[in-house]
């Protein structure tokens, strides 16, 4: 009888074990996951910043070509009115 429960015990020690070498495994998978989840915001945050940085910037530029636009046509149609008087 006392083998019998030996190896009951031996049994439960080894599916205990299991249990927590699967645990354990999948502990670290989730935070696997999760660095990978905080890398990939962190990297999609920081091209939000570079692009809406980047629309800024054109729009800047395009305003101030159509005022050099509207000013190179002011200053066209005032000579052209000047030569024709």
């Amino acid at each position: 009888m006392g083998d019998g429960l030996k190896e009951a015990q031996a049994r439960a020690e080894a599916r205990f074990q299991k249990q927590q070498k699967a645990a354990q495994e999948g502990a670290e998978a989730n935070a696997e996951r999760e660095a990978q989840a905080r890398a990939v915001e962190a990297r999609t945050s920081r091209l939000r910043s570079l692009r809406l940085a980047k629309e800024a910037t054109d729009k800047e530029a395009e305003g101030k070509r159509k005022e050099a636009e509207a000013q190179a046509k002011t200053k066209a149609a005032a000579a052209k009115k000047k030569r024709a008087t």
